[in-house]
């Protein structure tokens, strides 16, 4: 009994329990309503992590345990997070997707590439087959410099010693720099440079008149600095004393650096910070064969301004148009412009310019043009030449001329010390100065005014010039030819060369370029130039090279045999300002015409011949 009891008893008991604990794992499930769980949301989103003040004043308001408020917040708060985690893990997703979409699109636009300055296809991953590509290029780049050299030999009178043999390098070490010219006419070293060579065209240095961006404020910058250029420009041009004073020796303008200082304050005494900075001002006037508004058109045209002044002018190129002016007048138009400025000689260093040029119409018939440097960030220490106002007034004549007054104000910073044979011309500000800008401009506006009028003298001896037309286009293609010669015989930077040292010290710039000009054939043109100093006048060394009666002595074309002068034509007042067509009397070639331009000024003279 006791033991059925007992069992009896413990059974029940057991069954208590089990109940309990089953009450206590299945608690009730009460949902908010949905007034709570508004007064939540709108609590969350002022305040995601509340105190318990503010739990225990939204319990009594609710009617909602402490706990109950903690444990909601704590739930939203991770629900939250996992919404936010799963919102950046697709964005992801995606920008993984569409970066693997550009990645594809770059992998075949690799394979079809090409490059622009060689033409060549895409490097492959092949390095066997890249190595011998290779070895095939620097066997045709070691002949064709054994084809240039002894084509060069034979302008300095003796052999060139070849560079040593080319061996397996990387890449980055064929990257041969230019021989260095120190200023004396010796260079760094006889040999040619591989540079020079079509094969490595990759190498030719880039322009510097790239496309640049120029903002509002940097065009309303320019605009004052042009205005305030021209302000000085017509103040130096029309008031004599006491910035200009009367030089003793030759009566030329000087300009007196004091007084000029004193009117014209600036923050700075100079644009360099360098010891060897130079000054160059000079001012000259004439009357030129043109009227008024057809020089503002040419020289507010940059194609139209390297025809002007081939000899000083090696490139022009509009950067940026500012302002366009009025139609037909110009007035008012203001250009970013660059330009390069030479010598006739391998000696003397071109003189670069980043430029505001304005043009404003003073009134009927009066023009001033001004430029003035400006200085482009990405190119401001390339540049060791600065351009403080300068330019000219323009005034028409009754008989259609034009009374032309020029000034050129420029600081220069000599790196290289001038070589001595120039060095007196380019310090005393000939070299680049207003008289040779002008004298120039007189004669080229008298060959444009010869190119236009139809009764000009000519002279035909042997049917080559039949019509007026013909005549033209002599011209025409003389003009070509004499810029042609002024592009290769100065030390533009558009042209890669090196400097062979020859014999009693003359030196030979040889320069390598691929010509694609209109009217020249399409190939590789080597030039060289040379500079030196003859005891004689420059007249008598003009007559010498211009008569065709002394043309056996020193043309190799003419083979040592007489020369005639089957045309003539005359494009200037001065005789020696003609262009010929000579007949070499050479049994060889018989058929052989030699065309012949001679031009001369107070600044000098030149004989050009094809």
């Amino acid at each position: 009994m006791d033991c059925g009891s007992g069992g009896v008893g413990a059974s029940g008991s057991g069954g208590d329990h089990d109940s309990s604990d089953l009450s206590r794992r299945k608690k009730p499930y009460h949902r908010h309503t949905a007034l709570q769980i508004q007064r939540l949301e709108s609590m969350f989103k002022e305040c995601p992590h509340p105190d318990e003040k503010q739990r225990l004043h939204l319990s009594r308001e609710l009617g909602l345990a402490p706990r109950q408020i903690k444990f909601w917040f704590q739930n939203r708060r991770t629900q939250m997070k996992a919404q936010h985690e799963r919102a950046d893990n697709s964005a992801l997703r995606a920008e993984n997707d569409k970066i693997r979409c550009e990645n594809i699109a770059i992998r075949e636009a690799l394979k079809n590439v090409i490059c622009p300055s060689c033409g060549g296809p895409p490097v492959t991953e092949d390095s066997y087959f890249d190595d011998q590509k290779m070895r095939m290029e620097n066997a045709q780049l070691k002949e064709e410099l054994d084809r240039v050299s002894s084509i060069a030999a034979k302008y300095i009178g003796r052999p060139i010693s070849q560079l040593p043999p080319v061996q397996p390098v990387h890449i980055s070490s064929l990257d041969i720099r230019m021989a260095s010219f120190d200023g004396y006419g010796v260079g760094a070293g006889p040999s040619l440079d591989l540079d020079l060579l079509p094969g490595s065209s990759s190498s030719m240095p880039n322009l510097p008149f790239q496309p640049v961006v120029i903002s509002d404020m940097d065009k309303s910058l320019m605009s004052d600095i042009a205005a305030n250029a021209m302000e000085e420009l017509l103040r130096l041009l029309q008031t004599n004393e006491p910035l200009w004073i009367k030089s003793t020796n030759d009566g030329k303008d000087v300009l007196n650096l004091e007084s000029y200082e004193r009117i014209f304050p600036k923050p700075n005494n100079t644009h360099f910070k360098s010891p060897n900075i130079r000054v160059e001002a000079s001012r000259d006037s004439g009357v030129v064969i043109m009227n008024g508004l057809a020089l503002v058109d040419m020289f507010m045209d940059s194609n139209k301004w390297v025809e002007l002044f081939p000899t000083i002018v090696s490139i022009a190129k509009t950067i940026e148009v500012i302002s366009p002016g009025m139609l037909g007048t110009h007035s008012g138009s203001l250009q970013l412009m660059y330009e390069e400025l030479q010598v006739l000689s391998p000696l003397v260093p071109t003189r670069e310019f980043y430029t505001l040029r304005y043009c404003q119409q003073i009134e009927q018939g009066l023009w001033a043009i001004v430029n003035v440097s400006y200085d482009l960030p990405q190119f401001a220490s390339q540049c060791r030449s600065h351009r403080l106002p300068s330019g000219c007034l323009i005034q028409d004549m009754p008989n259609g001329y034009s009374k032309v007054t020029w000034l050129e104000h420029v600081e220069i910073e000599d790196k290289t010390p001038i070589h001595r044979l120039y060095r007196d011309l380019v310090h005393s500000g000939s070299a680049f100065g207003a008289e040779r800008w002008l004298t120039t401009l007189q004669r080229m506006c008298e060959r444009f005014a010869c190119l236009m009028v139809s009764s000009t003298s000519t002279r035909d001896l042997g049917g080559v010039i039949p019509s007026p037309e013909g005549r033209r286009s002599m011209m025409k293609l003389a003009q070509r030819m004499v810029n042609n010669f002024c592009t290769s015989v100065g030390t533009s930077n558009s042209h890669r060369s090196t400097t062979l040292s020859g014999s009693n010290e003359v030196s030979v710039r040889v320069t390598v370029h691929k010509s694609s000009d209109p009217g020249q054939p399409n190939g590789i043109v080597l030039s060289a130039a040379t500079t030196f100093w003859l005891p004689v006048s420059p007249q008598n060394v003009f007559n010498f090279f211009k008569d065709e009666r002394t043309r056996p002595q020193w043309d190799v074309l003419s083979s040592g045999n007489a020369v005639q002068e089957v045309a003539h034509i005359a494009n200037g007042s001065h005789p020696g300002n003609c262009i010929s067509v000579l007949r070499a009397f050479n049994t060889s070639h018989n058929n052989m015409l030699i065309l012949q331009e001679s031009c001369i000024d107070s600044s000098g003279s030149l004989v050009v011949l094809r």
